[in-house]
């Protein structure tokens, strides 16, 4: 369980690192350490023959014997002035194993050498070549037994291993706690945050404060602390859009009931004998109804969720007349220029309250903002079609969308582009066109003026064969 933990982890790879660079560090150690025996030994045999020389070759057998001994060979061999001479001699117990030149060695023999030695527990009889000290001859030769340099390497190696391990484990513990006081305690720290956040994360208070002086570790903290603040921010606004959810419902079950008394009364209208009043009658019947369906999708669709749109074909120049006539009653003067170029053969497959309730919303947009300047201005609105959808374009001649409208533009309570509006409308146009497999875009927004564009495919992929046929055989 402990390896599992991040300081668990960090500690066993501490060791093995530090083990690792131990044994990098052991074998160069232990290849110098048998190379310095090698040359003490030819050391100590050149001070042995010097004494010999100086006697003159005079000493007797058992000073020759304790000479070699204390130099711990079993003869020496030096070249002089071109002739090599055995100066000490002994019996030797066995023949050469090997000869070791000490005179250029390169690293990579000194440790392979070395290394033969540890492996070879055999009590070799070996010959080491070096240079005699402060130049005294061409160069020195020795024989010894390799017994007494594989104990004192062993014993050099066991020390270098053991002071190896302490450092280890020393700095295995050290960087354990610094791990556990500089990462493992902020990280816990920071899972703490979000365990107690994804409780209650409505609860502005429980969002994390960094405080972590660890440049990772504070970026983390900042992180969360936005994405926590971006998320309160989201579920209290679906809370707000829930609560007026319920409230429009409320008011859409009184305005229902008022809406179906007004009509009632604009069926009697139809009968007045005043040609004007007998013309508007049936707009606002039609009028009325609209609003009194539009209360009970609301009622029925308590989340503000369109109902699926049921196709049918119509004149598509019918509809846009019959949106324009109702925005020419609502303008405040004569001001606005409606424009219609709409080919009156074009005749399109859709939902024909969505699709009035769409271009309702963007020409009373564009008469809203043309009034607002106090200016003259024209609203155009045109159609089309190409290989495989429809395409419905109105523009108008007003100052174009603030900046910050174009960046929310869709998003309800966000993409208002005037003073009291609360960017709905757009919001409902574009979930209407989707729900007919469409889109609605902005298609520019300049000082020239705005234009949107609404593009409806022929092949309706939403509805079946059921919803449309009914509807396309009445209309026929």
């Amino acid at each position: 369980m402990f390896l599992n933990t991040l300081s668990g982890r960090f500690l066993m790879l501490t060791v093995v690192f530090v083990m690792l660079a131990e044994v990098l560090i052991f074998m160069p150690s232990v290849a110098r350490f048998r190379e310095e025996y090698l040359l003490s030994r030819l050391e100590r045999a050149q001070i042995a023959s010097l004494a010999l020389l100086a006697s003159d070759s005079a000493i007797s057998e058992d000073l020759e014997r304790e000479l070699l001994v204390n130099a711990g060979v079993f003869n020496v061999v030096l070249r002089r002035d071109a002739v090599r001479e055995l100066v000490l001699s002994s019996p030797i117990p066995a023949p050469i194993h090997a000869t070791y030149d000490l005179r250029d060695p390169g690293p990579f023999t000194l440790v392979r050498d070395a290394m033969a030695v540890l492996r070879d527990r055999e009590n070799r009889i070996i010959r080491v070549i070096g240079d005699p000290v402060r130049e005294a001859g061409l160069l020195i030769e020795v024989t010894i037994e390799t017994e007494p340099l594989r104990a004192e390497m062993m014993e050099f190696g066991t020390r270098i291993l053991v002071l190896s391990a302490i450092i280890s484990i020393t700095t295995a513990v050290l960087l354990f706690a610094a791990v556990r006081y500089l990462l493992v305690t902020p990280i816990r720290r920071v899972v703490s945050h979000m365990t107690a956040y994804a409780e209650a994360p409505e609860d502005a208070r429980r969002i994390i404060t960094p405080t972590a002086r660890v440049v990772e570790l504070r970026e983390a903290e900042d992180a969360l602390e936005r994405m926590q603040k971006q998320l309160t921010g989201a579920l209290r606004q679906k809370d707000r859009l829930a609560q007026l959810g319920g409230a429009v419902a409320k008011v859409s079950h009184d305005l229902r009931n008022i809406l179906t008394t007004a009509s009632l009364f604009a069926d009697r209208m139809e009968q007045s004998a005043d040609p004007a009043v007998a013309r508007a009658a049936p707009k606002l019947v039609n009028s009325l109804a609209r609003a009194v369906n539009l209360c009970e999708s609301t009622l029925a669709f308590g989340k503000a969720e369109e109902p699926p749109p049921r196709l049918t074909r119509f004149a598509l120049r019918d509809l846009v007349e019959d949106v324009v006539e109702s925005e020419r009653l609502g303008c405040t003067g004569d001001s606005v220029e409606f424009i219609i170029d709409v080919p009156a053969r074009i005749t399109i497959r859709a939902d024909t309250e969505q699709l009035h309730r769409v271009l309702s919303n963007l020409v009373r947009n564009a008469r809203q903002a043309l009034e607002a300047t106090g200016e003259a201005g024209t609203i155009e609105i045109g159609a089309g079609e190409d290989e495989g959808a429809w395409w419905i374009r109105v523009g108008d001649t007003g100052p174009g969308l603030p900046e910050k409208a174009r960046e929310h533009l869709f998003t309800p309570f966000q993409g208002n582009a005037r003073k009291g509006g609360f960017g709905l409308g757009l919001a409902i146009a574009a979930e209407l066109v989707r729900g007919h497999g469409g889109l609605l875009e902005l298609h520019r927004s300049d000082e020239e003026g705005t234009e949107f564009i609404i593009r409806l495919p022929k092949t309706a992929a939403l509805a079946s064969a059921a919803q449309i046929a009914p509807a396309e055989t009445a209309a026929q």
